[in-house]
């Protein structure tokens, strides 16, 4: 056996793959194996498998009724793929039914398609090679999970020796082409993998990169009990495909929710998986209500509301608890809204949300199967009355508290639990509290799980937070308020001054004077130009109060052009300044919707705050929080994380401080368990040793070269093993370049920045890439900074590939120097003619590619000089040159000429005129059916295949050739003739 041929996708993944599954109790069988059960390659249900276990999971059910629930599953009439995949979905966890007679009458009967309580009684397969055919194509997927005949996980493996950052995005390239060309295999998908071993991340239809996730704990079981040094592909597979563990995942980890117009389908990650599992299991097993319950703690940002909806659906569906209450608890209006809604959109079943304290006490008393969503505040009888009466005292009754870090340590928790004394209390945090007078672990017990700041920030679940403070002349620094207060008003008396002081001279009142406020306005104006609106992302300004917030505006308004909107609670003696700011919580909710827009959708920019919108707020468009207010302990690290969701090209969040929160950070921090905030603000400072190791990888390339010596540069990365290299090793330097950048320190830095950049643009030149080596996937002030450099040092340069067939292809070789250059820059003209010109005639270029390639390998054995080399390339350009006279010495045009060299290929046997009357008919059959956008027209490709076909059987082209040869021609019709009805 050759060991370096198994070191391949095959060998290294998807064997791999296969072999685990088998252990884990799957059938293996192969694609080939499977097609002889198949009607047709158009069906991607195993029908015959899907009716066997329709009869072995019911029994009862007779012939006409079983071929219409298998037709029904094998033809979902619905509009497009998402509505599909979720009325599968919605069929497979809540069954379908069908009248049946089975004794006692006809009635609906339930009919189950998987048996999710006796996994055993379910057939699980493993294929290879499917081959799935519809009119775009044909679409193998290396790997497929079929359960009962349903194809409900697709697995596309990549060769772990394609460069790192190209494995996984290959794969779901791939998985998004195989949806657009065959919708109807991704019917029944529940999540799809991308794999190369060493890497390996989930998604779900529609997914784009960024949604896609990497599974990395096993749980139930450990890494440990894996093996020794698991790769990551072997933990994805035994935490999510295990049987238990899929059917788990189905039924319990899958939502459909509505977000902007569309409906986004998600599934359960990793920590969320192993927190509501944890907790089931503490429920379950521990022996007293008051031991059942604890903390989730999981960072802001990281779907702790989703964490709550898969635990209550798992609760729901746990026989031993009978059909529980459900009582999930908030201390805030918006977030009792905002978490209600997640539930409703996510389809939970009647969540009933209390609207007065007397609709919470009759939903409390209406026994079990209840899900409840209530303020913490409604647990008292009226404003003036501090107790609550007992509701229940039922052990069935399940409370999770959300927030539970804020509120859970006043007379109203006091009120919750004398109501529900028996109740397990369930406490979701982002930020545990833990000190003498409050302790979120000692109010609800120990920790069941923790997903801490560090961790996600690691998983991409959330973006890094950096710091920055921006004190110096909008701050007076050093100086109390007394000691500035005291030199302003030294020329009065000091009973004077105490009676002023008194009155006027509050910390906020000097926080919001209108110099200050100008002054920092100014400066968020240019921090905002320079650094977040080239990158469209928008900010949140935090005002140390109403009239601060409003002054913000105007000031916005007056020296910038930025679209703003002040979102603030509305005072009943407000002053018209004020009130012009009111807004009705539909506006509100109007502008927040326009906030999370995408800039060239909707350019309101800043949104002005003092209070509201600092918590349970997630817009992940906001990168910049401008921060002029004094937050303190929790409060502080729950404004500051709304900068941390993650977002199309957004690597962090930033805190720009005006007011000097620093002061309190330590302080904020010390109220929680260190390992637990670790992480959670880093100064711009953190990122310079990593900004310092990125700049030497990406520099090494060139330590031994003369940088003035563009060419010899430009050598080194011709080999495309290195040009990848260095491709990744420059976007890493880049991407800390722009967490760094305006800080001082990011300088000594920039002009090797701009030189790279001009090398690295400069190679996609020389190599003609058309991929990959471009800027466009750089922060915008890198990108600028390097198009700017670039085009001021190098005028003269050519960015877009010359023409391998104009003179001036030759003039910019003349310039080439050394033999090797000049090789390596024909070579790369070459590919790219022969890449773009390959559909316009696929004989030539089919040949000159081989042909290529033969010459490159000859090369690399050293069985030629590059002076032979060289002469092999000029004879090739000269012969792509020479196709277009070929073609007027045959008497076509030049659009004619490639099918009649498809026909010579093809009809070798036929005399060269009868070729030449048959291309001059055959253009004309297409001339004349091509009416305006006819290759979006069935009916007329359908006669213009027609009469191509009667034309070759008239020319005698043999039968077994005529389907093949026509395809072909139609191919050649679509590139050449496309256009002709215009």
């Amino acid at each position: 056996m050759n060991i370096i041929q198994d070191w391949n996708e095959k060998g290294l993944v998807e064997d791999r793959v296969i072999e685990h599954l088998k252990s884990l109790g799957y059938t293996y069988e192969s694609g080939a194996l499977l097609d002889q059960e198949r009607d047709t390659h158009m069906e991607v249900v195993l029908k015959q498998r899907l009716t066997q276990a329709i009869q072995r999971l019911n029994p009862w059910i007779n012939e006409n009724n079983l071929n219409k629930v298998v037709r029904s599953m094998t033809h979902l009439d619905t509009t497009n793929l998402m509505e599909a995949n979720q009325h599968f979905h919605e069929v497979l966890i809540n069954k379908l039914s069908v009248q049946q007679d089975v004794g006692k009458g006809r009635k609906s009967q339930t009919v189950e398609l998987i048996d999710f309580d006796n996994i055993d009684n379910n057939e699980f397969l493993v294929v290879d090679q499917f081959s799935v055919t519809n009119a775009q194509g044909t679409i193998r997927p290396d790997v497929m999970v079929f359960v009962n005949g349903f194809p409900l996980v697709v697995i596309e493996c990549k060769s772990p020796t394609l460069p790192p950052d190209e494995q996984i995005p290959q794969g779901v390239k791939q998985l998004s082409r195989y949806q657009r060309e065959n919708e109807s295999l991704f019917y029944y998908n529940q999540f799809m993998i991308s794999t190369s071993n060493d890497r390996a991340k989930v998604g779900t239809i529609g997914s784009n990169l960024q949604h896609y996730t990497e599974w990395k704990d096993p749980y139930p079981r450990t890494i440990s009990e894996i093996g020794a040094n698991p790769s990551s592909q072997d933990i994805l597979v035994t935490g999510m495909l295990v049987k238990e563990r899929l059917f788990d995942l189905i039924r319990n980890f899958i939502v459909y929710e509505p977000e902007d117009g569309r409906v986004i389908k998600k599934i359960g990650r990793y920590q969320q998986y192993r927190a509501v599992n944890r907790a089931v299991h503490r429920i379950l097993h521990a022996d007293k209500p008051q031991e059942r319950g604890g903390v989730i703690w999981a960072t802001q940002g990281s779907g702790k509301s989703l964490s709550m909806v898969f635990l209550a659906t798992k609760l729901r569906r746990i026989a031993e608890l009978k059909n529980p209450t459900i009582v999930v608890v908030t201390d805030r209006q918006d977030l009792d809204q905002q978490i209600t809604n997640t539930f409703r959109r996510c389809g939970f079943p009647n969540p009933q949300q209390a609207g007065s304290v007397s609709e919470l006490r009759d939903y409390l008393n209406q026994g079990p199967g209840a899900t409840i969503m209530t303020l913490v505040q409604k647990f008292q009888e009226s404003e003036d009355e501090e107790s609550f009466p007992e509701q229940t005292t039922s052990e069935n009754v399940i409370v999770l508290v959300d927030e539970s870090h804020r509120s859970q340590y006043s007379s109203l928790a006091l009120n919750m639990r004398m109501a529900l004394p028996n109740a397990t209390y369930i406490g979701f945090t982002g930020t545990p509290i833990d000190k003498k007078d409050k302790s979120t672990r000692r109010t609800f017990g120990d920790y069941i799980d923790k997903y801490p700041i560090e961790q996600a920030v690691e998983d991409g679940a959330t973006v890094p937070i950096f710091y920055e403070s921006r004190l110096v002349d909008l701050h007076v620094q050093g100086e109390t308020i007394d000691q500035l207060f005291d030199r302003f008003f030294r020329e009065y008396s000091e009973e004077d001054r105490e009676r002023i002081k008194k009155k006027y001279a509050t910390e906020e009142a000097i926080t919001a004077s209108p110099k200050r406020v100008r002054n920092i306005v100014l400066d968020i104006i240019e921090h905002f130009e320079q650094h977040i609106q080239p990158n469209g992302f928008k900010a949140q300004i935090v005002a140390v109060s109403r009239e601060a917030a409003v002054m913000y505006k105007q000031m916005l308004d007056e020296l910038s052009n930025y679209q703003s909107k002040v979102i603030m609670s509305a005072g009943h003696n407000d002053e018209k300044h004020l009130k012009d700011h009111h807004i009705s919580k539909q506006e509100e909710k109007q502008v927040i919707q326009r906030f999370k827009k995408p800039m060239h959708e909707d350019e309101l920019s800043f949104l002005i705050v003092c209070d509201k919108l600092l918590t349970g707020f997630d817009a992940p468009i906001e990168q910049v929080m401008y921060l002029d207010k004094p937050l303190k302990e929790h409060n502080l690290l729950q404004a500051i994380a709304r900068t941390n969701r993650t977002y199309n090209k957004k690597t962090y969040g930033l805190i720009v401080d005006y007011f000097g929160v620093s002061r309190f950070l330590e302080e904020a921090l010390g109220v929680f368990h260190e390992e637990d905030i670790k992480g959670a603000l880093s100064d711009i400072d953190a990122e310079i040793p990593k900004l310092q190791t990125r700049h030497r990888k990406a520099m090494r390339f060139f330590d031994y070269q003369n940088r003035d010596d563009l060419d010899g540069c430009l050598a080194i990365l011709e080999p495309e093993d290195i040009r990848n290299e260095f491709d990744t090793a420059f976007k890493q330097f880049s991407e800390s370049m722009d967490m760094v950048m305006p800080n001082p320190k990011a300088k000594p830095y920039l002009e090797d920045l701009r030189w790279l950049g001009k090398v690295r643009k400069l190679a996609k030149s020389r190599y003609h890439v058309e991929e990959g080596m471009d800027i466009s996937d750089c922060g915008e002030k890198v990108r600028q900074l390097i198009e700017e450099h670039v085009y001021a040092t190098t005028p003269e340069v050519l960015f877009e590939p010359i023409d391998i067939l104009s003179n001036r292809f030759e003039e910019k070789l003349d310039e080439i120097k050394t033999p090797e250059s000049k090789a390596a820059e024909m070579e790369h003209a070459l590919k790219h003619e022969i890449r773009i010109k390959l559909e316009e005639n696929p004989v030539l270029y089919t040949s000159l590619k081989e042909r290529l390639e033969e010459l490159i390998e000859r090369r690399k054995e050293r069985q030629m000089t590059i002076e032979e080399l060289l002469e092999e390339y000029r004879d090739m350009i000269h012969e792509m040159r020479n196709n277009a006279e070929e073609s007027k010495d045959h008497g076509f045009e030049p659009k004619q000429y490639p099918f009649f060299q498809l026909l010579e290929k093809e009809l070798a046997s036929n005399e060269e005129e009868s070729l030449k009357e048959l291309t001059h008919i055959i253009t004309e059959i297409i001339v004349d059916h091509a009416v305006i956008d006819w290759v979006e027209k069935d009916d007329v490709k359908r006669e213009m295949r027609k009469k191509i076909k009667r034309q070759l059987r008239a020319s005698n082209c043999p039968n077994k050739q005529v389907e093949n040869l026509t395809l072909q021609l139609m191919n050649l019709a679509e590139v050449h003739y496309k256009q002709i009805g215009y």
